[in-house]
């Protein structure tokens, strides 16, 4: 498709971008006026506890070697428990619509997915554990709360190396709070918003005995809202309780478990009419839904997990880790289509549909990593094993309105309190699979020279899926001994800056058959980066810009239809050949961390190009070129307690075709470049008791998601703000 873009529109779009190029210089002039430490050697070690600021020391998540952001050959954002609770952020989406480099595309009001370097996210990770999971099957995965988790680690480009099987996209991860404190310590607080949002949250952590040998932390949330949506409610629990031991001098185990409750009413599926069928565009208030009262996208998510590391006199550390994660999902919704005619409403279609889920999944793993001696330098080596299982079973209820009426009418005056909801039948077998996955892992990171470090290493993967479904044909499929190489060079400049450069891919099986009926081979996406990183003022503040090209080949194409059963063309298969599929190339750059006392930053800017072989561009309904900027700043001397800040989130135009628009109309479902702006203060009352203030969408810009199912749309949040009392002890 022709790329169309068009400015960014209103002069308030590029407040963000004078604001990113402003930041990098300040920062610059800071550390040009201050003396700056050499780097201090880098050990392999957990992060550690106390952490502050907008950036961290060290992360795992492109490797297994506990590597700061400048030394991993990768682009990296880590949104920290400092920006996360500036913000406001409160789930998942929420850091992902913040970060540099990803995008969400948000469906419906409970449904969405995540997106970056124009391809889909499709793992999450609890602690480096990946949590995969279907989009269109979704159970509260991307909103789950923030309240349990010190920091998010996001890693762009392909991370088949620590994920296995998926995109050349991204690895989210999560980072659960630890038991680290030997003394009473917590946050309490509460808070209240538009739209009659009440929430509380407390994280208390302790001692179980007398040397602190023994500790504890206990986090739990209630968030109860109603919405800018007609009729739709949401209220949502999160309990979080772990524990650490030190067994002997070296050894720790630590256990915990976890659970998630989303108990919405009113949940949208599908999204409103972008069109009348005159051709015209609709223009919707924010308010308006396609959902009744008695919809709802209810899950839960329980966590439970054990580990056990020791740290050995030379440095290394062995670890065994095992997780157990219980996802359920249970749906009644509504689902509205068609065009409307504009005067008489008339035009839309219904169906209603029941769908209870759930996704058991177990993962076990064994780590080492540690220093070795080679050719008289030092090095570095990592080897792990990791097993994972995952159990997915969806049933259905069938609708049944009897003879009560439940015609649309007029969508222009739809009532959700008077959509009649149906009787319900038992539940009945929809789909299953089971997906089971083995990898064997090696990095090492060769010292060749003072300034200059070598990371190669590979994953050998076995992959295996069966499934069968109500519309699903039985289907097995199974590739094993699956090689994923990784590869990075990092050449420290000066005591500041470092050049890098790294290969690596990621696969993704494909159920779909070649002419003599076997199975094509994973499709592979391949990443290509290089880059420069720079970390100021003892790593507190990182600088990084990076150039990838992404390539997706052995994609499945459709060829042709064969009868494979000789019954003849009343029921012909499809059979597909392997070809080389698309491509993504961009660029993105990114400051974060602390310009100066009492002044902490993050600025990203990242674009893509993102086009199939034959040249048309894919996936137009992820923003091709993104901004994101948020500072805050502590006021020094009689105004110390006192801190402001804001920011702005800028995303270019998005469309995609609309193969059912009316006559009339360009034949496009599109959303022009927009701009949000966030705003925030904070006042600490005392040395324990604070008040914060925070405005989403300062300006009320209205905007939506560019896609929901089916080729509709779905309203953003208005202009909305919290306030939140926060008292730590």
């Amino acid at each position: 498709m022709k790329n169309n873009s068009r400015a960014a529109g209103p002069k308030l779009a590029r407040l963000p971008l004078y604001v990113s190029l402003a930041l990098p210089l300040a920062a610059l002039a800071q550390v040009a006026e201050q003396s700056q430490p050499v780097m201090p050697q880098v050990e392999v070690q957990a992060q550690k506890e106390g952490d502050t600021g907008y950036t961290t020391r060290v992360l795992g998540t492109a490797t297994p070697l506990g590597l700061s952001i400048r030394e991993t050959p990768q682009a990296v954002s880590v949104i920290t428990r400092e920006r996360i609770e500036d913000q406001g952020l409160a789930t998942i989406t929420d850091v992902v619509n913040n970060a540099t480099g990803v995008s969400v595309n948000q469906y419906e009001t409970h449904r969405a997915g995540f997106t970056a370097r124009g391809f889909d996210i499709t793992n999450l990770q609890i602690d480096g554990i990946p949590t995969t999971w279907e989009q269109s099957w979704s159970a509260g995965e991307t909103l789950g709360s923030l309240a349990i988790y010190e920091r998010v680690e996001i890693v762009r480009g392909a991370t088949g190396l620590m994920t296995g099987a998926g995109n050349p996209s991204a690895a989210i991860n999560l980072i659960r709070k630890r038991a680290t404190s030997k003394e009473l310590t917590g946050t309490a607080e509460v808070g209240i918003g538009r739209w009659n949002e009440r929430r509380a949250m407390a994280d208390v952590s302790t001692a179980l005995n007398e040397t602190g040998s023994v500790r504890a932390r206990v986090v739990g949330e209630y968030r109860k809202a109603d919405s800018w949506v007609d009729s739709l409610k949401n209220k949502d629990k999160t309990i979080f309780a772990t524990v650490e031991a030190d067994l002997a001098p070296g050894t720790l185990l630590s256990a915990g478990a976890s659970r998630q409750e989303t108990d919405p009413q009113g949940s949208m599926w599908g999204g409103l009419p972008f069109y009348y069928t005159d051709g015209t565009k609709t223009n919707w208030d924010r308010s308006k839904t396609t959902a009744a009262d008695w919809t709802t996208w209810s899950s839960s998510y329980d966590n439970y997990f054990v580990n056990l590391e020791h740290n050995f006199a030379n440095g290394w550390q062995a670890r065994a880790s095992y997780t157990r994660g219980d996802r359920k999902g249970d749906t009644y919704l509504l689902y509205l289509s068609g065009v409307p005619d504009r005067v008489t409403g008339l035009g839309m279609n219904d169906f209603s549909g029941s769908y209870n889920t759930r996704s058991k999944q177990d993962d076990f793993s064994l780590h080492a990593s540690g220093p070795f001696a080679l050719g008289g330098r030092q090095h570095e080596a990592a080897f792990g094993y990791l097993h994972s299982k995952q159990e997915f079973n969806s049933d259905s209820r069938a609708a049944d309105y009897g003879n009560v009426s439940h015609a649309v009418g007029n969508f222009n005056n739809f009532n959700p309190g008077a959509y009649p909801q149906p009787a319900w039948s038992p539940r009945t077998f929809y789909e299953r699979s089971e997906t089971k996955q083995q990898g064997l892992y090696g990095v090492l990171r060769f010292s060749l020279a003072d300034p200059l470090k070598l990371i190669v290493g590979a994953r050998v993967s076995n992959y295996e899926k069966t499934g069968v479904g109500l519309w699903t044909a039985a289907y097995a499929i199974k590739k094993d001994r699956e090689v994923t190489p990784y590869a990075g060079l990092v050449y420290d400049i000066d005591r500041n800056w470092s050049a890098y450069a790294s290969y690596t891919d990621i696969f993704q099986p494909q159920n779909l058959k070649d002419f003599d009926g076997n199975l094509l081979d994973p499709i592979v996406g391949k990443s290509y980066e290089t880059g420069i990183k720079g970390a100021f003022l003892d790593n507190r503040l990182n600088a990084q810009f990076s150039v990838f090209r992404i390539k997706q080949d052995k994609l499945g194409v459709a060829v042709d239809n064969i009868d494979r059963d000789g019954d003849g063309p009343l029921l012909p298969e499809t059979y597909y050949r392997a070809a080389d599929g698309a491509e993504s190339k961009g660029f993105e750059a990114e400051l974060s961390g602390e310009l100066a006392r009492g002044w902490n930053a993050t600025a990203g800017y990242s674009y893509f190009k993102a086009e199939e072989s034959t040249g048309a561009q894919f996936n137009s309904i992820y923003p091709r070129k993104t901004l994101r900027v948020f500072t805050t700043y502590r006021f020094p001397g009689e105004l110390s307690k006192l801190t402001v800040g804001g920011g702005a989130n800028w995303e270019s135009r998005t469309w995609t075709a609309d193969p059912s628009a009316p006559a009339g109309s360009s034949g496009l479902i599109e959303q022009d470049a927009f701009t949000l702006v966030n705003l925030m203060a904070r006042y600490d009352i005392n040395d324990r008791l604070s008040a914060q203030l925070n405005i989403d969408n300062a300006f009320d810009k209205k905007h939506y998601a560019m896609f929901a199912a089916f080729n509709a749309i779905t309203y953003q949040a208005p202009r909305s703000v919290s306030a939140t009392l926060r008292y730590q002890f």
